[in-house]
């Protein structure tokens, strides 16, 4: 440009006269602009509108120096070209220069038009020239407004749309263009019909804004120009976002819009390159259904893949400008009359008015499918109707490719002058036939018709080729002679042509197609080379066979035989653990078999490929494979339907025929999954045999298997979680899947899980891929078998809010499926399958769509069955009902009655699911089993077409009622987060394994068995193991000085003490209790890892806090009584030993009297010898004085012929002859023949001899047992005797003997020996209780050891010594010294208990489980049979004994005990100490007042013996002060000497026994809990608390090792309870009355049978430890039972000893 001014200063400098000049022409001059792209459409019309000439250019220069520079230079370029049509241009335009002028153009219309090509050739040019920059320009725009400039380069992926984000939960109106992208794949992806209205909210004209006067009424009718600049045409979005996203976006964008009835991109124009793609592989996956005219009658149906199905086409194209909408035309030709779509945008749609920026040259098309419906068809064969948008005369390649593929193309022009002449004869040679829509002006319509005249013998056209639209015609007949037309084009063309067969002539036009991608092109050759095998098989059954058979009847047995294991129903008469043993070995060679296969060509390379392609490649790879199968598989699933239904029609009932096509249809399906199985299996083959040691490590080649698996599951690919081929889960390859899954996403990663469950065929796989975006199978023949798990990133705050990373979500197929109706056992699939998906999940979305009301029933049971399931595993799924096909907008209200009716279906279903479940007391309605409200847990979602397929778009109010759904299921997330934590990957796959496992057994609730479960049972365990010890400790503190004070208190006193200290101890243990309890509820309120699994068990720990403090309750009153009674035994003792005490004092008294008289000084030896002498001649007399013992002997007599009295004569005459009771007792009690009644005897004893047990010998060895633990217990207070002991012992024969009544029929005669022989064999211990006490409590031998103490102070006394020292001394020495030991003792124990429990690494003694764990590996370790043999059938006291060990091994090394010591000492001395200054501060006068405070002081932890005391008082004349400082010093000798005392005698061994609490036996009540032996094997219970219920142990033994026998063989039984009760096999026993009982109903045996889980469980695994221990001891086992060795399984010889170590620190979590 030259000169200094600018082209928009040279239009305002020349705008007066331009306006002049143009008025005469407005039009020619509007046209051009409008050609150069320099005014909008939107403009074009605005300014044609206006009427007045000056005032239309006016308003044209005024938009054109608005658009900037560039605008204003194009259109001084474009007047220089119209120079010869407007003289005086020349002077006007003499400042404008630009670089290249445009050529004078004149226009003759009679002329010759091919003389003037060159000339508009050239214009042309000059107009691409400034249309190139415009549109580079124009695209760079557009991805600047919509914010997608970064996303050209690095494309949008699917995984990245799919994302949920606090965005996604929200449907708003975008705010901003940068929004608008966004909002349409939103609503794209679940399928919202609004997806392209794409107005922003904040988008409102100025001018409605503005101030108006209200009043003025005279510029009413200007129309206002709208401002583009803040909207965008929704197809220059399409556009973009297709050009921004990778392959796998745009294949589900397309069917996604293919499902909405959204015209497709089919070219899509690339303006940064000036490029054209024709979308094929983004097309690939569209599949469609419709009835053609020629299968009405037999109403079938075709279904294909839309891009290789041929079909005409029929091409719509625009030249010029029109004043008809070919869209909206369109739109209606597609439509049904009575109901309209937009199927193509325009005009008149939400922001179609704004001008095209990058879209023109865009062809878009629709199919149109039949429905084989006369009335409502409109073409009767399938159709693909293109729409090329803008102007064709500038598209060329694109008009050449619609000519070329299209049956015929329908031009679209208002009226036909030079230009469009032009254009057209340049396309008339182009093999298609043309249609003409004209729609010319009166003044235009003789130059039409002169150039149509022209034009007919190049084009071929005929009259019935033009369409003309006149005033005349109205909308709808104008529409009808289109269809017309279109019907009479297809009636005479017989080519058809797919999308496929375009790509090839896009090629040969240069147009780029999307599949010829190198990675595309590399990834389909090999995919096809994979799948090409299927050509050469007869069907897709057979290639399963050849290509893939490790999934077929090798793994579908395989899953059959692990059921068998579990639910022994085939067994007959085998034993159970050699069927077992069988079974696995035949699952042992089905694996070997796998292996065998070699691993096939096709799938090697399949893995290969899997393993070297990169995510990008493996994800077309995978695609490619996922297409090729699905058209292979729907060709072969169409063709055996037809068969299908030409032999229902030849023979409509069952017949072998039918069966076999029926069974050919179920094989037929072939997918990705069916790969991804395969490889599944290989790696299961594999893992198994190497766990077995078949297979060495080293040959383990498959191991990369499960992390490419888990790469696909982070791609987005659903991984099969249940194979519903086989029904069953490859456990193993799943849980490795998601191993690697943590791996890679974090061991943290939490996840929350959705699934879906319903009858079959109602849209369950649908409802999920609209919900959020997903791509389940739901095609003919291809619905979802089995379950499937997809996830779904979480993104944003709502990570934070719902406390998850990702969203798994998991479809299953359909309940009451059809195929598997006429199988036995499809019940039991669906149970399984619902049980499993419903375990797994955080919410279940139950699928009932209305026409299958009639199924509904069925279907509720099997889901409140799996309800009342999780319920009982303290899993708490939330449910809520989906009900489809529900219309109306007031199907919530109007379905309130139906919903009154679910409810009470719910009702009746809870009722006999519970019942099944052996649980009817329990759960009555369905709110038992979970929170449910009729009004929350109901959704009514209308049908899913609106309007009749297949050209029915989804409904927008189907799409808008999942939204919603959508966002209250992550509302309840966000609550679930605040109850419990989601899942991490790894706990997920742990309780899925656990829940496929109890799946596998019939009795679920009794079966189910979980590793989460287990570890945050132990944790809880553990808890309340440190609460149940603080309890524990504050009442031994409390019974210390309860004791202390008894002790302490005046004699006459005692009575109104014990009434006091009982409440005292009540109130304690009262508070105590709900410290317990408010600590349990803190725990289960805390975030504690899985604490919602064990919730089920809250109320045994409640139960175990009451029977604690019963516990304790009892040990402190009873505590207190024994302290009484001690003290009031020692009443008369005391008395004498007092009044003994108070002679000697007289005596001593006299004696120094008498010396003091003496005139000379008494020497030592005179003055000992006057002692001695006094001392002999006192104490003399009082030997006479004794206390008369007890006859022990004669009152048990007595006792126990009262006990006997009422039992008749003969009884007492066999007491009369039993002679004396001390002979009776003294060796083993035998049960023999005549202690049983006649008539049951012969029942039993045959039993008793043939199985080795008898068990009223058992019986009677454990009442003997516990009645030497009673005389024990009695001995250990250290009372006297009392008579009373014999009443309660007897009594507690009696309540033993009451039971053998009832289970043994036992007479008189056994009730005579066993009380005889109980009676006798306590009776020393009693006698020498007695003899003790009183030898121990003597009082002359009290008054001797005070013999010392006196003769000292005598001397003293004599010599008048300062005594404040000496007297000091003799306190700490012969008081506070004993007072100490004694209270240390008390200490002691608990503070060793204390330091035990804490310096235990594994909780052996927190924990019983824990503590049998450590001793079993011990005993592993020291691999003694005798050990055994001990542990097993006398647990108790091998435990305690363990414990004993324990803690003497642990204080023997070093000096820990006198560390603890050291601390209680300091402690005593320091509070002695204290009492000392308190005493003083009362400034007492005396000694002995002095003395009566500190000892009130010190009441509640001292005892100080008064006998003592009374020395230190005798004759003491020294002041209270002196005395004080003196004991205060001497009171730290008395420290360092106790200190001393430990330091050189910490002989743990000794200091045990003495202890009040003795450790072992306090730890051991902890961990002992309720005590409890599994009435079959007598493993302990291993259930924390002691108020439980229900008793469990994680390991159960082979009976064999309780001496249990076969009664015909007498060989031990090697059947582990866990397998008993998984069978159909019997026992007897006493509890049964010696009659035969099935093993699964042990339960209703009795409460004792019925108090015990045991869950059925037939692996090699259960119990491998005692397997592994019979199996090594089965010889030494047999001899010390005295029977016959056990026939041992052949697979428990393979147990290895490091395995079962490994398995049980797996099991008790060590």
């Amino acid at each position: 440009m030259a000169g200094e001014h600018s082209p928009s200063e040279i239009l305002r400098k020349i705008r007066r006269k331009l306006m002049n000049i143009l008025k005469e022409q407005p039009n020619i001059i509007l046209d051009e602009l409008d050609a150069a792209l320099i005014i909008t459409l939107d403009e074009y019309n605005q300014i044609d509108g206006i009427a007045d000439s000056m005032e239309k250019i006016r308003k044209l220069i005024n938009i054109v120096v608005q658009k900037g520079e560039a605008s204003c230079e194009n259109f001084l370029e474009v007047l220089q070209s119209l120079q010869g049509e407007f003289p005086g241009f020349d002077d006007l335009l003499s400042d404008f220069n630009p670089a290249t002028k445009g050529e004078s153009r004149h226009t003759n219309v009679n002329g010759n038009p091919a003389a003037e090509k060159p000339l508009l050739n050239q214009e042309q040019r000059n107009k691409q020239t400034i249309g190139i920059t415009v549109k580079e320009n124009n695209f760079q725009e557009v991805l600047s407004k919509l914010k997608l400039q970064k996303y050209f380069q690095v494309k949008l992926s699917l995984s990245k749309i799919l994302e949920i984000g606090p965005e996604s939960m929200e449907c708003a109106k975008p705010q901003s263009l940068g929004e608008v992208p966004w909002y349409f794949l939103k609503k794209l992806m679940i399928l919202n019909l609004t997806a392209r209205n794409i107005r922003c909210s904040a988008d409102i004209p100025q001018d409605k804004t503005a101030t108006v006067d209200k009043a003025n009424l005279s510029n009413l009718f200007d129309i206002p120009l709208k401002d583009a600049g803040e909207s965008c045409n929704p197809l220059d979005v399409i556009t973009a976002v297709f050009l921004c996203a990778d392959s796998s976006l745009q294949q589900e964008m397309l069917m996604k819009m293919s499902m909405c009835q959204f015209a497709l991109p089919l070219l899509l124009p690339d303006y940064s390159k000036d490029s054209t793609t024709l979308l094929l592989w983004a097309m690939r996956f569209i599949v469609k259904k419709w009835r053609p005219q020629s299968l009405e009658a037999s109403k079938g149906f075709k279904e294909a893949t839309m891009a290789t199905t041929p079909m005409h086409v029929i091409s719509f194209i625009r030249l010029g400008r029109c004043t008809t909408s070919k869209s909206k035309v369109l739109n209606a030709v597609l439509s049904n009359p009575h109901h309209h779509h937009n199927f193509f945008i325009n005009h008149g749609m939400e922001c179609g008015d704004i001008p095209r920026k990058i879209s023109d040259g865009l062809v878009e098309f629709c199919w149109y499918l039949p429905c084989g419906k006369r009335n409502i068809d409109i073409f009767t064969e399938p159709l693909l109707i293109a729409n090329l948008r803008g102007d064709a005369n500038g598209l060329h390649s694109q008009v050449h490719f619609l000519a070329k593929v299209s049956s015929a193309v329908f031009i679209f022009v208002d009226q036909i002058g030079t230009d469009e002449f032009a254009f057209l004869e340049s396309i008339a040679e182009l093999q298609t036939r043309f249609f003409l829509i004209l729609n010319p002006q009166p003044a235009q319509q003789d130059e039409t018709s002169s150039f149509l005249q022209k034009l007919a013998p190049l084009m071929k056209l005929e009259r019935n080729h033009i369409i003309i639209k006149n005033k005349s015609m109205n909308a709808s007949e104008f529409v009808e002679e289109i269809q017309l037309s279109i019907k009479n084009a297809l009636g005479d063309v017989t080519d058809l042509m797919s999308i496929e067969k375009m790509a090839d002539v896009a090629r040969e036009l240069e147009i780029s197609v999307d599949e010829d991608e190198p990675r595309c092109q590399r990834t389909k050759e090999v995919a096809e080379e994979i799948t090409g095998a299927l050509k050469d098989v007869q069907s897709v059954a057979e290639y399963k066979i050849q290509k893939l058979p490790l999934q077929g009847e090798l793994w579908k047995k395989w899953s059959k035989l692990g059921k068998e294991l579990c639910r022994q129903r085939r067994r007959g008469d085998k034993p159970v653990e050699m069927y077992n043993s069988e079974l696995r070995l035949e699952q042992t060679n089905l694996r070997k078999q796998q292996l065998e296969y070699d691993i096939t060509e096709n799938l090697s390379e399949f893995v290969t490929e899997m393993v070297n392609m990169n995510n990008d490649e493996r994800h077309s790879f995978l695609q490619w494979i996922k297409y090729l199968l699905d058209a292979t598989t729907r060709q072969e699933l169409s063709e055996l339907r037809e068969k299908y239904k030409q032999q229902y029609k030849a023979s409509p009932g069952t017949s072998e025929e039918l069966t076999e096509l029926d069974k050919q249809i179920s094989d037929s399906s072939l997918g990705l999954e069916h790969f991804m199985r395969e490889i599944g299996q290989i790696y299961e083959a594999e893992v198994t045999l190497v766990q077995e040691n078949i297979l060495p490590k080293n040959k383990h080649q498959y191991t990369s298997l499960p992390s490419i698996a888990a790469d696909l599951m982070i791609d987005g690919f659903p991984l099969e979680l249940l194979d519903g081929d086989a029904s069953s889960i490859s456990e193993q390859w799943v849980s490795a899947v998601l191993t690697n899954l943590s791996e890679k996403l974090g061991p943290n990663t939490r996840m929350v899980v959705l699934t879906v469950l319903g009858v079959q065929s109602t849209g369950k796989s649908t409802l999920l891929n609209t919900m959020f975006g997903l791509q389940f199978a739901v095609s003919s023949g291809r619905c979802t078998r089995g379950a499937f798990m997809q996830l779904i990133k979480i993104t944003g705050e709502l990570k934070e809010e719902t406390g998850s990373e990702y969203l798994m979500i998991i479809d299953t197929e359909g309940l009451k499926a059809p195929e598997l109706t006429k199988l036995e056992d499809s019940h039991e699939h669906d149970n399984e399958l619902a049980t499993l998906v419903v375990g797994l999940s955080d919410v279940t979305l139950v699928n009932m769509a209305m026409e299958n009301s009639s199924e509904m029933k069925d279907v509720l049971q099997i889901v409140v069955h799996a309800f009342l399931r999780m319920k009982e595993v303290g899993h708490k799924p939330n449910c809520q009902f989906v009900h489809q096909n529900v219309g109306e907008v007031s199907a919530h209200d109007q379905n309130m009655r139906d919903r009154k009716h679910l409810l009470d279906q719910l009702n009746e279903m809870t009722r006999a699911a519970a019942k099944m479940e052996k649980k009817g007391n329990t759960f009555t309605e369905f709110s038992d089993v979970m929170e449910y409200d009729p009004e929350k847990n109901n959704w009514y979602i209308p049908g899913l077409w609106h309007g009749v397929p297949p050209m029915a778009p989804v409904n927008t109010g189907y799409s808008e009622n999942i939204f919603e759904l959508k966002k209250y299921l992550f509302d309840l997330f966000k609550q679930r987060k605040g109850r419990k934590n989601p899942f991490t990957i790894h706990q997920f796959t742990e309780w899925m394994k656990s829940l496929w496992n109890a799946v596998k057994y019939e009795n679920f609730i009794f079966s189910f068995r979980n590793s989460l479960v287990a570890d945050a049972y132990s944790q809880l365990s553990l808890k309340y193991s440190e609460w149940d010890w603080q309890f524990r400790k504050t009442m031994h503190s409390w019974v210390e000085k309860a004791e202390n004070n008894i002790d302490n208190h005046p004699l006459n006193q005692l009575d109104g003490l014990y009434q006091t200290l009982i409440q005292e101890s009540n109130t304690i243990l009262q508070t105590q209790k709900r410290m317990v309890l408010y600590h349990l509820e803190q725990y289960f309120n805390s975030k504690a890892e899985n604490i919602h699994l064990v919730e089920k068990f809250k109320t045994d720990f409640t139960l175990s806090a009451e029977s604690l403090r019963n516990e304790l309750g009892i040990y402190s009153r009873q505590r207190c009584d024994i302290a009484i009674q001690r003290r009031k035994g020692m009443d008369k003792l005391i008395n004498i030993q007092t009044e003994y005490q108070a002679t000697i004092q007289k005596q001593v008294s006299e004696l120094l009297q008498n010396c003091k008289q003496s005139e000379t000084e008494l020497d030592d030896s005179f003055l000992e010898e006057k002692f001695e002498k006094m001392w002999r001649d006192t104490v003399k007399p009082l030997q006479g004085m004794s206390f008369k013992k007890h006859d022990i002997e004669m009152e048990f007599e007595n006792q126990l012929r009262q006990s006997l009295q009422h039992r008749g004569s003969a009884v007492c005459q066999r007491l009369d002859t039993a002679g004396k009771l001390s002979a009776k007792g003294n060796g083993p009690f035998v049960v023999i023949k005549n202690h049983i009644e006649k008539s049951f005897c012969h029942r039993i004893w045959g039993f008793f001899r043939s199985s080795g047990r008898n068990e009223l010998q058992v019986f009677a060895d454990c009442l003997i047992r516990c009645c030497e633990v009673f005389a024990q217990d009695k001995v250990k207070a250290k009372v006297d005797f009392d008579q009373t002991y014999c009443q309660l012992l007897l009594k507690k024969i009696d309540e033993y003997l009451n039971i053998t009544k009832r289970h043994f029929q036992s007479n008189a005669d056994f009730e005579v020996d066993i009380k005889l022989h109980t009676c006798g064999h306590v009776l020393p211990t009693f006698q020498k209780m007695h003899e003790d006490f009183f030898r121990e409590n003597d009082p002359l031998t009290r008054l001797e050891e005070m013999k010392s103490a006196y003769y000292s102070t005598f001397k003293d006394l004599y010599h008048e010594k300062d005594q404040s020292q000496k007297r000091a001394q003799a306190l700490c020495s012969n008081c506070l010294q004993p007072a100490l030991r004694n209270a240390i003792d008390k200490k002691l124990g608990v503070e060793i208990v204390e330091d035990v429990k804490a310096s235990c690494t594994n909780h052996e003694l927190s924990s019983r489980a824990y503590l049998q764990a450590v001793i079993l590996l011990e005993l592993l370790e020291e691999h003694r049979v005798e050990n055994y043999i001990q542990y097993i059938t006398n647990y108790e006291d091998f435990a305690k004994e363990w414990i004993r060990k324990r803690i003497i091994k642990n204080y023997t090394e070093g000096n820990k005990i006198t560390g603890i010591a050291t601390k209680i000492i300091q402690a005593l001395i320091r509070k002695a100490k204290g009492a000392i200054e308190q005493a003083t501060a009362t400034e007492k006068e005396n000694v002995s007042e002095f003395l009566t405070e500190f000892c009130n002081i010190l009441r509640d932890d001292f005892v100080i013996d008064k006998g003592s005391l009374e020395i230190v008082l005798f004759q003491n004349a020294t002041t209270a002060s002196e005395f004080a400082a003196a004991v205060v010093a001497a009171l730290d000798d008395v420290e360092q000497e106790l200190i001393l005392g430990f330091h050189e005698n910490y002989d743990i061994k000794e200091i045990l026994p003495r202890l009040p609490v003795k450790p072992d036996e306090e730890i051991f009540r902890q961990v002992l809990g309720c005590g409890k032996m599994c009435p079959f094997c007598g493993v302990p219970c291993e259930r924390g608390g002691s108020g439980h219920k229900e008793h469990f142990a994680a390991t159960h033994r082979p009976k064999g090792l309780h001496q249990y026998r076969y009664e015909s063989s007498e060989k031990l039984v090697a059947t582990v309870c866990t397998s008993s009760v998984a069978s159909d096999g019997s026992f007897r026993c006493a509890a049964t009355q010696y009659e035969y009982h099935l093993f699964k109903d042990y339960r209703s045996v009795n409460d004792d049978y019925a108090s015990w889980d045991i869950p059925p469980d037939t692996s090699i695994q259960t119990a491998a430890y005692w397997k592994y221990v019979l199996c090594t001891f089965n010889k030494e086992f047999a001899e010390a039972y005295k029977a016959k060795k056990a026939d041992i399984p052949a697979d428990w010889k393979t147990i290895q000893k490091e395995t079962i170590k490994a398995e049980l620190k797996k099991t008790y979590n060590m």
